[in-house]
């Protein structure tokens, strides 16, 4: 994942990215060092710290001292398949003291800028079914047009298996706190800066699509389980899967869930978001449980959802909501002080929102 951001990892949980040449590198770097100021008592500063990787200040290799690297946050550090994807905000990917050569060269790799007010640089997704990644460039951000870049966009959410609507839920979420933000701000212009999307892709390595499972009284697995929906098979973890006519399933399920939840649990405690999105709706008898969701093979360990009801009951609210997503700005060697709103930038996040609604509702 690192080599798609062109930085390293550092075995302490930062990643070191190389100070590119002046003016764009001490630009970059001090702009984290305002941001990031120990006397920093400004409020618009201390929100948009929510927003970037955190800052350690700078490192240099022993063995180079004049090699000056920026120390940030790894956020791809929690997740055990990273999904990343990179986009650049703006209608212009050039800062206003671009020559006319530099403004001809960017305009010229993506006229579409101005108009669609974001660019994908690059993507990588984990697909379940392969156990693999697949990866695009910026020549296929730069390959899509107005018409084709919203099923652009939805290739990062898709898993192989299904649309992960929970992680474009959680991203657009995300990405309108950020909006916050800039309509709230006039003292900083952002240029050819980047929202990096992560979220956890190993999350489906067996899909569990829940419609309408009906839990009965007592804790038998009810006949109907997995009427309307499936269970993918998946390195043989779970034995059977195959529908009759009439829609049930017959499947030999396996003991208890409890290991799944303690799983869980710990999995809750470490992170804000949970991998799991569960929702309840009441039916005059039963209590029928809805998700378009995928329960984590890692979860199940192999067993199918005999105490599922005993388990949801207790489950807390946050795990229900949202995905675990990570949405942060990066790459800040065109930032300059300003005293207006950064129009371009705010229009291409409006524009990526719109996108990722689109891809949400259809």
């Amino acid at each position: 994942n690192a080599s798609l951001l062109g930085i390293l990892q550092h075995p302490d949980g930062t990643v070191l990215k190389q100070l590119q040449p002046p003016p764009r590198g001490p630009r970059e770097q001090e702009f984290y060092n305002k941001v990031y100021d120990s006397d920093c008592c400004d409020s618009i500063l201390l929100e948009l710290r929510e927003y970037l990787p955190k800052y350690f200040g700078v490192w240099s290799p022993p063995t180079a001292p004049n090699d000056t690297y920026l120390k940030l946050e790894d956020v791809t550090r929690k997740f055990n398949k990273p999904c990343i994807m990179d986009v650049k905000i703006g209608q212009k990917s050039y800062d206003p003291y671009a020559s006319a050569e530099k403004i001809q060269q960017q305009v010229s790799k993506y006229p579409l800028m101005e108009e669609i007010g974001f660019l994908v640089l690059g993507m990588r997704v984990y697909h379940v079914s392969s156990d693999s990644y697949e990866t695009q460039n910026q020549h296929y951000g730069r390959s899509l047009t107005k018409e084709t870049v919203k099923d652009g966009i939805s290739k990062f959410f898709h898993s192989g298996y299904c649309l992960r609507k929970d992680v474009v839920a959680a991203s657009i979420q995300k990405v309108e706190k950020i909006l916050e933000w800039f309509e709230g701000q006039t003292q900083l212009n952002f240029y050819a800066s980047s929202l990096l999307f992560v979220y956890e892709g190993s999350c489906q390595a067996t899909t569990v699509r829940l419609s309408d499972v009906t839990l009965a009284e007592k804790r038998k697995v009810p006949k109907g389980l997995l009427s309307g929906g499936d269970v993918l098979e998946y390195n043989n973890n779970i034995h059977v899967i195959n529908s009759t006519e009439n829609g049930k399933i017959e499947a030999p399920v396996s003991k208890g869930l409890s290991k799944f939840y303690a799983l869980h649990k710990k999995a809750c405690t470490k992170r804000h978001h949970s991998q799991l999105s569960l929702k309840v709706e009441n039916s005059e008898q039963d209590n029928v449980w809805k998700s378009s969701t995928c329960i984590t093979q890692e979860h199940l360990n192999g067993n199918v959802l005999p105490q599922l009801e005993k388990v949801l009951y207790h489950m807390p609210a946050e795990t229900k909501e949202s995905a675990n997503v990570e949405v942060r700005m990066i790459d800040f060697a065109h930032v300059f002080p300003s005293n207006t709103k950064d129009e371009g930038y705010i229009y291409g996040l409006k524009n990526l929102i719109t996108v990722l609604q689109n891809i949400l509702d259809n």
